[in-house]
């Protein structure tokens, strides 16, 4: 995508977003992607031989492949938000191999889905796309619903259909949260074991993160803080929502703050609100991949996608994860989208603000 189109989709923003320079965390502090990630950052961890390949698979795969970021197709959400709702925009993803063509035509490092989805294709595709198994999921079946990521198989089944990573979801804040902690570190553990990388999706759960008409679910300073739990058990890459607003911790009153968390480490400014999710990576030392979102109309979908990407890229972050905006449309219509996000990240000219 040419730069034009890119300023076409920014339209009076275009400013905005791309010539933002952040002033809170200076950007030489950060350890950004970069295609000597694996020997830069990852080389001086605990990680073992066959856990750094895993990564490097990744990172070595699809149009974004040894540039440091990637692009990443989830399609969990035949579990997370009921088969029938997901796919009734478009069929076709009912089958698991189209699922999978579509991560493949679209250029993406990996395709992340359910344990049913890549083990009804793992022998024919395993070895030609980077596999992640979603481990755990929140079924939408039970009445009624509560917030609780229950394991839908094992780590070993995971690494037995060739799988490079496993991923998670945790509900931090939720009533279930502590459990899913305990769980994921340990399966965590033992995929760094057999040599499989980790992804969590660090996601919060509380009806009382909604106060006062205003929703903190996305709230940096409550998301920065999940991410900083999601380093801490090891996860190798981090999945979060892009924050939209601040101060959760002070509008709920709960938790522990800093006046500088606010005045001096972040602002209002979306690139400032993400690079404070990054710094509670280790800096960006575990790298940070933001959601695509939900899915709209058309062009909707694609300026969300390129401000989501900008922002991520601009922040500090490696990539996007986006599943409804690509699978929600035809498979041509997901091509274009998906390419659409990966030239963001090749564009040498959008910069760390």
């Amino acid at each position: 995508m040419s730069q034009k189109k890119i300023l076409e989709l920014l339209g009076n923003k275009s400013d905005f977003y791309l010539k933002h320079t952040c002033k809170t965390v200076d950007k030489k502090l950060l350890h950004s992607p970069c295609p000597s990630v694996i020997d830069d950052v990852w080389v001086n961890t605990d990680r073992n031989i066959q856990t750094l390949r895993s990564l490097q698979t990744i990172l070595g795969h699809g149009r974004l492949a040894n540039t440091g970021y990637v692009s990443i197709l989830p399609v969990d959400q035949g579990i997370e938000h009921t088969a029938g709702a997901s796919f009734a925009a478009n069929p076709l993803y009912f089958d698991p191999e189209n699922i999978i063509k579509l991560a493949i035509e679209g250029g993406c490092n990996a395709v992340a889905s359910t344990y049913g989805v890549l083990a009804a294709m793992a022998r024919k595709y395993a070895h030609k796309i980077p596999f992640i198994v979603k481990i755990n999921h929140n079924e939408l079946l039970t009445y009624p619903n509560t917030p609780k990521q229950i394991l839908f198989g094992t780590v070993k089944e995971a690494w037995n259909m060739g799988a490079v990573a496993i991923g998670a979801t945790i509900y931090f804040g939720s009533e279930d949260s502590r459990r899913e902690i305990i769980e994921i570190a340990e399966a965590f553990e033992y995929a760094h074991e057999l040599g499989m990388a980790t992804i969590l999706w660090c996601y919060l759960r509380n009806d009382a993160f909604k106060k006062d008409g205003m929703d903190y679910h996305s709230s940096a300073d409550l998301t920065g803080q999940a991410n900083h739990i999601g380093v801490t058990i090891k996860a190798d890459i981090i999945k979060q929502k892009l924050p939209n607003i601040n101060g959760g911790f002070i509008s709920i009153k709960f938790g522990k703050t800093n006046p500088k968390m606010y005045s001096e480490l972040s602002t209002d400014h979306p690139i400032d609100l993400c690079r404070y999710q990054i710094i509670n990576n280790y800096m960006g030392r575990v790298g940070l991949i933001n959601s695509g979102g939900e899915s709209h109309d058309e062009y909707d979908d694609l300026k969300d996608a390129v401000i989501t990407a900008i922002v991520n890229k601009r922040a500090g972050g490696m990539g996007l994860i986006c599943g409804r905006k690509a699978f929600q449309k035809t498979m041509k219509e997901g091509v274009e989208l998906l390419n659409t996000i990966q030239d963001v990240y090749l564009d040498k000219s959008i910069t760390l603000a």
